[in-house]
């Protein structure tokens, strides 16, 4: 029997129960739109994350701070890391106790001292403005805890302000501190979210020509992902301690790859069940065409093309299950996300797409719903295919 018959005869069979066979393939559909939800909203949660805690050149730099008080990071070693194969770009910082002051009311800050690249190798994301326009300039961006202080309900709103700035730097071992006050006022150009710390970030070169201590920590980019741990080791010769966001990266994508682990299960108990039902459906199908696969079997329709029938039939179910469930699972993952998106605006939250589906798990779920009606009609095939002609005919 050719493959075109074997179709057209369970499609025919799908038209002679309609009822029965859509609702074997919505229950098919369910399970499977039950792990695409669930999966998918560990992969949207993994990517809210992952995108909150970097950026593409984040993922290529090393933070590299002092091992200990004996080994400081000097200028001579920054010229000595800077010069070292593999690394693009380098960017120092130094942090200082501070105040800064806006509308005659002052507050002590942490003090970043920084230039340009800094913003771009941290992956920090701003909740309003943007970056230094230049390494030099008289601009300053602050911590979103900073502009509550000064009271701005609003942090975006101190965007655009000018505020002044006191530095203090020690002068020696012994707690000598010189104060550094900038003649010019600095104006706040943006604004980080942090609800927890009052800091502010600071261009290096402002400061001018007034003498420094050695770097609190040392931002280094290399060139590509493959010379990041050749790059490390050589530092950490060095005496320095060097880690890299990627690591945090690695252990986040560990942890949501159990997360999603799990919400698959759920997602295939469901299926399984839904694979219990196709599984009845079929042979409950079987007993109501053993007469005809009687007369099939008279007129000479051999064993496997019996099988074949019930196995085409099978397989057609679990497709069509499979993009009914990727449909169903989409839908349910709008409505959800819409639902939780209007709860977070109206608790003061922003909107966020809290499900992801990669192209490959869509292929793979349908896939995996053609094996599952592949399977569930292995058992009446063969069953079908054993049926004695006579006794099949027989049968009422």
């Amino acid at each position: 029997m050719k493959y075109r018959d074997l179709i057209t005869l369970s499609i025919r069979s799908f038209r002679t129960n309609t009822s029965r066979t859509i609702l074997t393939i919505l229950g098919l559909g369910v399970g499977i739109g039950a792990v695409l939800f669930l999966v998918s909203l560990g992969y949207g949660l993994q990517n809210i994350i992952l995108n909150k805690i970097t950026t593409t050149d984040a993922l290529l730099t090393l933070d590299v701070t002092s091992a200990s008080d004996l080994i400081t990071l000097d200028k001579d070693h920054l010229e000595a890391i800077n010069s070292l194969d593999g690394v693009a770009e380098t960017s120092p910082s130094l942090d200082l106790s501070g105040q800064i002051t806006y509308d005659n009311e002052t507050t002590d800050v942490v003090s970043f001292i920084i230039d340009k690249p800094f913003f771009r190798l941290s992956g920090l994301n701003f909740l309003a403005g943007k970056e230094f326009s230049a390494s030099d300039a008289n601009e300053v961006v602050v911590s979103s805890a900073s502009a509550k202080i000064f009271g701005f309900a609003n942090p975006t709103e101190m965007v655009g302000k000018r505020v002044r700035l006191n530095l203090f730097i020690p002068t020696d071992d012994k707690g000598g501190v010189n104060v550094f006050a900038p003649s010019a006022d600095y104006e706040v150009i943006g604004v980080l979210e942090d609800e927890n710390t009052s800091f502010v970030y600071i261009p290096l070169l402002t400061l001018g020509d007034t003498a420094l201590p050695s770097y609190s920590g040392l931002k280094v980019k290399v060139k590509s992902s493959e010379q990041l741990n050749p790059v490390r080791d050589v530092i950490v010769k060095q005496g320095f301690m060097a880690s890299s966001v990627s690591d945090t990266i690695d252990q986040t994508k560990k942890i949501f790859r159990i997360i999603q682990i799990v919400l698959g299960v759920f997602g295939l108990i469901a299926l399984i069940v839904s694979a219990i039902g196709m599984f009845n459906t079929m042979t409950i199908t079987l007993l109501e065409r053993t007469q005809e696969i009687g007369i099939m079997r008279a007129i000479g329709v051999g064993h496997s093309d019996v099988a074949k029938l019930f196995l085409v039939e099978s397989v057609i179910m679990g497709l069509m299950g499979g993009f009914s469930g990727v449909l169903i699972g989409y839908i349910c993952g709008l409505i959800f996300n819409f639902v939780i998106n209007i709860l977070a605006k109206n608790f003061g939250g922003q909107a966020l797409d809290l499900f992801y589906s990669p192209a490959w798990f869509i292929l793979f779920i349908i896939s995996f719903s053609t094996l599952t009606g592949f399977l569930t009609g292995l058992y009446p095939s063969r069953r079908a295919a054993k049926l004695n002609p006579l006794a099949a005919l027989r049968y009422k």
